[in-house]
C-alpha cells in the first residue's frame, strides 16, 4: 500500500496493516519513546530554561531520526554482499548488523566525539553559543532529510558526507565562506573518485586470483583446500588491523603501521589454526563452485559483524556528535570542537542505527547485494576484503574515504571483472567453434567442456591448436563483426547494471552541496523564527 493513496482498512471493513504501514507506525512510536526518553534524560540538567529543554530534546529526536537513516542506507554496504551471496538470509543479516551496530556505538562509542567532523568548519567564527547550537541542529536535520530520499530512491550515499555538507553549508548561512576548512572539503571530492576506484581493483585482483588459482583448475576442491586458508588469513590480518583503526580506534588507538604489525601476527595464528581444518573440509565438498562457495560462508558472516561493530563505534558520530555539540553548548554555554559525549545519548544512537535497519534497511541490502551485479559467496569475499584494505591504505595515506562509496566502488570492480572475463571466454570459444569448422556438433561441444575443465596453462595449448587451425583454413570467421558486437553488449546488461551507475554516482556528487543548500535555509529559517 502507498501510504496516502489507500486507506488501512480492507472490503470486509476490517483494518488490514500494509508492511509500509506498520513501518510506519512504527518508526513513529520509536520516535514517541525517544521523546519520552530525552525528557527523562535532561530532567536533571541544573539551570536549563525552557528553551533550552525544548532545543535537546528536539535535538534527541532529530539525532535518533539522522540515526535511523544510517541505519537504513548506510549499513546495508555491510550486509548486501552478504546478503546477496546467500551467505546469510537478509534477517539474519539485520539481526547481527542490530546487535553489532549497537556495540560498536556504545562500546567503542568514543569517550568523546568529534562534533565538527574533519574540522570542517572553525567554531570560533559563530558568535553565540545559541546560534551554533541551532547550526548544528539546521546541519543534523539537513543531513537526516537528505539520507531519507536517498532511502526511498534506493540510492546509497555516504552519511559522513551527508553530515560534513550540512555542517558546512549551516556553518557559511552562520558565518560566512571564510569559516569553512576548503583543503578538507577538497579532500573529500578527491576521495569521491579515488576509494571507489581505489575499492574497485583490489576486489578485482582478489576474484581474478582465486579464480586462476581454485575455479580454473580441473579439481577445484582440492585446490581450494590450499589457498583458501591463505585467502582467510589475508582477511584475518585485515580485519583486525581494520578493526584496530576503526572499530576500537577510540578504546586503544594504534598508529597504522603498528595496528598492521598486529594484525600480521593474528593472521598467521589463524593461518595456523585453521590450515587444516579447511583443507579437510574442502575436500569433502563438491568439485564444482557451488561447494567452494560454501568455504567463504563463515568468513561472510564474521565479516559482516565486524564491519557492522566497525560502522556503529564511527559513524554513531554523524548522529550523536553534533547533538553532543548541542548538549555542551545548552549545558555550559560554551562553543565545543570536541564535547564529551554522555552514555544516554550514545545509547540514543545506537538505537536509532538498529531502528532503522530493522524498518528500512532491506530496501538498500537489496539494491547493493541483488541489483548492481549478481554476487556469489566468493564475490562477496573479494568485496568485504577490499574494503578492509582500502581503509587501511587510505588512514596510512591520511586520506578520509567513505566506505559506502569504497564498498560501491568494489561491487563495480567485481562485476566488470567479470564482464571482462566472460567476453574474453566467449572470444576463446569463438576460436574453437572456428577450429573446429566442418566437424560435428558433438565433437565441438565435448572439445568445449574438456576447454572449461582444463587448468589455464593447458588452456593455451588448447586456444594455440585452435589458432593454428583456424589459419589454415581458407573459411571465414564464424561470427561476424555486428554479431560479435551484439554478444558483447548482452553480456555488459546482463553482468552490471549501467543505470545504476548512473543513478549512484549522481546522488554521491550532489550530496555535500544538497545538504549544504538545505542546511542553511534550514538556520536562516529557525533564525528567523526567533531560534
Amino acid at each position: 500500500m502507498a501510504f496516502g493513496t489507500e486507506s488501512p482498512k480492507g472490503s470486509s471493513g476490517r483494518l488490514v496493516w500494509s508492511p509500509e504501514y506498520l513501518r510506519l507506525t512504527a518508526g513513529l512510536i520509536f520516535m514517541i519513546g525517544i521523546f519520552v526518553y530525552a525528557l527523562l534524560q535532561t530532567r536533571g540538567i541544573p539551570a536549563l530554561t525552557p528553551q533550552g529543554l525544548l532545543l535537546l530534546v528536539s535535538s534527541a529526536i532529530v539525532g535518533a531520526y539522522m540515526a535511523m537513516n544510517i541505519g537504513a542506507n548506510d549499513v546495508a554496504n555491510n550486509l548486501g554482499p552478504a546478503v546477496g551471496s546467500g551467505a546469510i538470509t537478509l534477517g539474519g543479516a539485520i539481526v547481527i548488523a542490530a546487535i553489532f551496530e549497537a556495540m560498536g556505538a556504545i562500546v567503542a562509542g568514543g569517550n568523546v566525539v568529534g562534533t565538527i567532523k574533519g574540522g570542517i568548519i572553525d567554531p570560533e567564527g559563530v558568535a553565540q553559543a545559541s546560534e551554533f547550537a541551532w547550526l548544528m541542529f539546521s546541519a543534523l536535520l539537513a543531513a537526516a532529510l537528505w539520507l531519507n530520499l536517498a532511502t526511498a530512491l534506493g540510492a546509497p550515499v555516504s552519511t559522513t558526507h551527508s553530515i560534513i555538507g550540512a555542517v558546512m553549508g549551516a556553518g557559511i548561512a552562520a558565518g560566512g565562506w571564510g569559516l569553512v576548512n576548503w583543503a578538507t572539503i577538497g579532500q573529500i571530492v578527491a576521495s569521491w573518485v579515488i576509494s571507489p576506484l581505489m575499492g574497485g581493483m583490489i576486489a578485482a585482483v582478489f576474484l581474478y586470483v582465486i579464480k586462476r588459482n581454485i575455479t580454473y583448475r580441473g579439481e577445484m576442491h582440492v585446490a581450494a583446500g590450499r589457498v583458501v586458508p591463505w585467502l582467510v588469513a589475508i582477511m584475518a590480518w585485515a580485519f583486525a588491523t581494520f578493526m584496530l583503526i576503526k572499530g576500537l580506534g577510540d578504546i586503544y588507538r594504534l598508529p597504522v603501521g603498528r595496528a598492521a604489525l598486529v594484525g600480521l601476527g593474528f593472521g598467521i595464528l589463524v593461518f595456523l589454526l585453521l590450515r587444516g581444518i579447511i583443507h579437510r573440509h574442502a575436500l569433502q565438498m563438491a568439485n564444482s563452485k557451488e561447494g567452494v562457495n560454501e568455504l567463504f560462508t563463515l568468513p561472510l558472516i564474521f565479516a559482516a559483524a565486524l564491519l557492522s561493530f566497525a560502522h556503529g563505534a564511527n559513524d554513531v558520530a554523524n548522529a550523536v556528535g553534533p547533538l553532543a555539540a548541542i548538549y555542551e553548548a545548552i549545558q555550559s554555554g560554551e562553543i565545543a570542537s570536541r564535547a564529551a559525549t554522555p552514555m544516554w545519548i550514545l545509547v540514543l544512537g545506537a538505537l536509532g542505527l538498529a531502528a532503522g535497519l530493522a524498518l528500512y534497511g532491506s530496501k538498500l541490502i537489496r539494491t547493493v547485494g541483488k541489483e548492481i551485479t549478481e554476487i556469489d559467496r566468493m564475490r562477496a569475499f573479494s568485496i568485504a576484503i577490499a574494503a578492509a584494505i582500502t581503509v587501511i591504505i587510505a588512514a596510512q595515506l591520511g586520506m578520509p574515504v567513505s566506505t559506502t562509496h569504497v564498498t560501491i566502488g568494489a561491487l563495480f570492480g567485481v562485476g566488470f571483472l567479470r564482464e571482462y572475463l566472460k567476453m574474453n571466454y566467449a572470444k576463446m570459444e569463438q576460436t574453437i567453434i572456428a577450429g573446429h569448422q566442418g566437424e560435428e556438433r558433438p565433437k565441438v561441444e565435448e572439445y568445449l567442456r574438456r576447454f572449461e575443465a582444463a587448468p589455464v596453462t593447458e588452456k593455451r595449448l588448447m586456444l594455440a591448436e585452435m589458432k593454428r587451425r583456424y589459419k589454415e583454413s581458407a573459411e571465414s570467421s564464424l561470427f561476424a563483426k555486428k554479431e560479435r558486437k551484439a554478444m558483447k553488449k548482452a553480456y555488459e546488461s546482463q553482468l552490471v547494471k549501467r543505470s545504476l551507475i548512473v543513478r549512484i554516482v549522481a546522488a554521491w556528487i550532489i550530496t555535500v552541496p544538497a545538504t549544504a543548500i538545505l542546511a542553511a535555509g534550514l538556520f536562516k529559517l529557525v533564525i528567523l523564527l526567533g531560534g
